[in-house]
Parts: structure tokens; sequence; C-alpha cells
């Protein structure tokens, strides 16, 4: 008799609104998909908001028909998700893209370390985090941009632009944009990014020269990555998860709080400690003194920039998928 072939089941939580995490999830699910895996959304309610993705056969959550050797993957912070999966004595996978989320949601008494379930983590800061809280070394699975829609336009007329994302610490973010107007840069435009779709971002990063980055704490932010395809220079706040790709451009700064790994390339932005005001402030000064000053010093940062956005486009995530899979026994 011929094996049932495994199917792999991801767990969709209720979203209402776009979520970067969920569309990660949805885009892993596409790639198997179209690799000819037998994939299913398990929605846990079917009033959800949808990223632009292909047609992707779903099901109810709660009767899902989940079984023994089909594979069950639930975001991080929705442990009462793994149910289906632990019941039916699938194999479990929670993929962690947020540190700051690994517990939450826990029953009193449950560790992760007395579950069932694989860890999977979205960057080499968040593993480490495991690594450190848990004991459990987690492989890394980080997401991926697309590069034909985010890409550096030929020139950036006007007057500089910087890009900022109220929904990320907006209050954070106006105390950073009131220090740098009192430091005298009163010349510049503000370009809130907030209620447009993808086409709409990665317009307004075209024609911004710097992004203020006020989120955290992160998993593996895709605005900077963004913004840095769209040749616009990242300052602020890694998050812990930005460290991933994250290096310092000049002296000054913070350094990184976690190992990160050697990468082939230099300086891609100027990053403060979380929460640090006049850091980001200061940082945000040095690139916008950058783009005036033109020169070999602003083109090796861009160059930089680049050369990690192509290191995270969907090419990448893609292999890192299939390979994953593919060594699922």
């Amino acid at each position: 008799m011929q094996a049932k072939r495994s199917t792999t089941f991801f767990f969709i939580p209720p979203v209402r609104k776009p979520a970067g995490g969920v569309a990660v999830i949805y885009r892993m699910a596409s790639f198997l998909h179209e690799a000819g895996h037998d994939v299913r959304l398990a929605l846990r309610e079917k009033a959800v908001w949808r990223p632009d993705a292909p047609e992707l056969p779903e099901v109810d959550a709660a009767g899902s028909g989940v079984g023994p050797g089909d594979v069950w993957v639930v975001p991080e912070g929705w442990v009462n998700g793994l149910a289906p999966g632990l019941q039916a004595k699938a194999r479990c996978l929670a993929y962690v893209q947020n540190w700051a989320y690994l517990f939450t949601g826990l029953p009193p008494g449950v560790d992760w370390r007395s579950l069932p379930v694989g860890l999977l983590a979205v960057s080499r800061p968040v593993a480490w985090f495991m690594r450190e809280a848990l004991g459990v070394d987690a492989p890394i699975l980080r997401p991926g941009i697309d590069l034909e829609l985010f890409r550096a336009p030929e020139a950036k007329p006007g007057k500089l632009t910087v890009a900022w994302m109220p929904r990320k610490n907006k209050a954070l973010a106006e105390q950073v944009r009131a220090v740098v107007q009192a430091r005298g840069h009163t010349d510049l435009e503000w370009l809130e990014i907030g209620g447009m779709d993808q086409a709409g971002v990665a317009a307004a990063l075209g024609r911004s020269h710097v992004f203020l980055a006020s989120g955290f704490p992160e998993g593996c932010p895709l605005p900077p990555l963004e913004a840095m395809a769209c040749g616009a220079i990242p300052v602020g706040f890694a998050g812990l998860g930005g460290w991933d790709y994250m290096r310092q451009a000049g002296e000054g700064g913070c350094p990184p709080p976690c190992p990160v790994d050697e990468m082939p390339w230099g300086g891609n932005g100027f990053f403060a400690y979380d929460n640090d005001v006049m850091g980001a402030a200061l940082g945000l000064e040095k690139a916008l003194n950058l783009w005036r000053a033109g020169g070999p010093k602003l083109a090796s940062v861009l160059g930089n920039c680049a050369r990690t956005a192509r290191a995270y486009g969907l090419g990448p995530q893609r292999q890192a998928v299939l390979d994953f899979w593919a060594g699922l026994r």
C-alpha cells in the first residue's frame, strides 16, 4: 500500500489588517505549493486579511484533517494554535518571527522544552535569543523582499526626504523628528508611510533618502531592507533582530548586543540603542550629511545597502524554505 502523502498545514491567526509576519507565512506556503508540496492554510477564522498571493487551499483549523506524518506550523505567539497538530500527533513547528513573543501565550507551568514542538528562528539574533533562553539551537529561515518591486530609482530629485512608519512607536519617532528639527534640519520632507499597499510603500521609499526605523522589538525587520533596496539609508533602531543584517556605517552608534555573522557588505546605516532618541537623531543627521556631501562615502553606503537587499531577495528565501522541507523526515 502506498504511504499517505505528507501535508503541511500553516496555522493562520485572525489578522484584520496587513501584517508582515503573516505575509511571510503565506509566502512560505506559496513556495512549497508551487514546488509541488501538499499545502493547506489552516484558518482560525475565515474573515481574515490576505496578502496578494496565489490561491492556496484553505481549511478550518478546528477541522483540518491533520494526521500523523503531517506538518503543522504556527506563529510563535499562538501557542493554542498548536492544539490540532499536537492532538493529531503531527510534526509541530513554531516559527519564531519575533523574540519578544516567544513566551507569549504559554499556559502557566508550560515550557517550550516540555512540548513536542520544533522551533524555527527568523534570524540569527532570534536564534541566539532562543539558545540563551531555552538552550535550543533553532534552524534559521529568513524572510525575503520582492526586489522587482523594491528597487532604487536612477535619481532622487527634490528636497531631502525622510520616510517613517507611524505604526512603529509613533511617539518615539516624533521625538526623533523634533530633535532633528531643533538641530537645524528644517528643510526636510517627512514622508509618512501608512495605509499603503506594497506598490505604494515601494514608491514612497523610492523617493526617500533616509528611512527612520523606529520599531522595536523586531525579529528580522523588513522595512529597513525594503528601504535599502530602494536606495534609502536606514537609521534608528535594530530591535535586536535587525542585527541579522544591519551594520554600522562610520564611527559611533551602538555595537550589536548579540553575535553577528560575517557578511559580504560593510556599513549600511546608522543605528542607535533601542529607545535612544538622541542616538537615533544623531544617526539620522549623519545620513543627511552623507547625502548633502555626496561622493565616495555616500556611494559606499548605498552600495552596501544594495548588497544587503540582494541577499534577502525572494530567491534566497525560497531556496531556504525548500531545502528545510526537503530535510524533514
